[in-house]
């Protein structure tokens, strides 16, 4: 029996921040029963952040899906972070209206029933969700918690409308209605601020989530190019984690998808220094990578170099008028 999606208003309190614990990461591309003993340093947290080759079969994909949350499961992860399209990737352009559905629809049904049934969060970025008519869908991360309930939402603000050198013509908004609102929300593994891959590019949505909405952790559920990501995607991961003085966790889709589509992978967890503390060994192969989530160091990071103190805000560079 599927345990159906609902919407659930309530916060979850934030974890105790506790005494300076060093961060823990761990990558695998497959997991066995001895990984489960290797518990998580006391009063600290963990994440895993999954990696995969989304195709255009959805039970394939939910198969996939179901095994690396076993995994993180396993790994004494609380929550576990998917890439954009997790649960489908079309052969051509347009190809996820198809199959797009509403929230409380089978898709995300069998996902919200995973979670229950592992007892664990679910970040699942990226998926097909209904839009107002038959010609757009919106692209939308969603937060589903251990009981499977749906705790936050948020669709896709910056659409991928590009010409990449070197690489396809992308234009997202053909079929994609782009969203309006930022979203937060508290979870185990701290206070989430919610984007979806092109977003990375544009700093203000991460200066919102960290300044105006208190964000601890950033994710980044993405499918950037094999072009794009070998020049970009690192960087800026890093970069948008010194400047927030936040956790990223960005989880990829990696390698061929069909004939015309192929993302660059390169699953990262990246700490408020800019860090790496969980990547996994090859670029392209399916699985996760696991790290504990230190409050106390984004404290440590925060108060040693008060950046939420110095900077202006953000009326400060408002036009002044002649």
């Amino acid at each position: 029996m599927l345990l159906n999606c609902s919407l659930n208003g309530a916060s979850f309190h934030r974890p105790i921040r506790s005494s300076h614990v060093t961060a823990y990461a761990n990558s695998c591309t497959t997991r066995s029963s001895a990984d489960s003993t290797m518990a998580a340093t006391p009063n600290s947290v963990r994440v895993a952040a999954a990696q995969m080759t989304s195709i255009n079969d959805i039970a394939s994909n939910f198969s996939t899906c179901s095994r690396l949350v076993k995994e993180a499961v396993s790994a004494g992860a609380k929550m576990i972070c998917l890439p954009e399209n997790f649960s489908y990737v079309g052969q051509k352009s347009g190809d996820s209206l198809l199959i797009a559905e509403p929230l409380d629809g089978p898709i995300m049904q069998r996902y919200c029933s995973l979670a229950r049934e592992c007892g664990i969060w679910l970040s699942l970025g990226g998926f097909q969700e209904k839009g107002p008519d038959d010609a757009r869908l919106r692209n939308t991360h969603v937060i589903i918690d251990d009981a499977g309930n749906i705790r936050s939402t948020y669709s896709k603000i910056h659409l991928f409308d590009v010409d990449v050198p070197g690489g396809a013509v992308y234009k997202e908004s053909s079929f994609t209605e782009p969203g309006k609102d930022i979203a937060a929300v508290d979870s185990p593994i701290g206070r989430l601020g919610l984007t979806v891959c092109y977003d990375l590019r544009f700093p203000e949505l991460y200066q919102q989530l960290r300044f105006h909405h208190d964000a601890q952790v950033i994710l980044v559920p993405s499918a950037f190019t094999p072009v794009t990501g070998q020049a970009h995607w690192e960087v800026l991961l890093r970069a948008r984690a010194i400047e927030t003085q936040c956790y990223v966790i960005a989880s990829a889709q990696a390698g061929k998808h069909s004939e015309k589509r192929e993302s660059y992978g390169e699953t990262l967890i990246i700490d408020p220094w800019g860090t790496v503390v969980g990547r996994l060994p090859d670029r392209l192969s399916t699985g996760i990578t696991v790290a504990d989530i230190d409050f106390s160091l984004i404290d440590s990071v925060r108060g040693k170099m008060p950046i939420a103190k110095h900077r202006k805000p953000f009326d400060f560079w408002s036009p002044t008028p002649l």
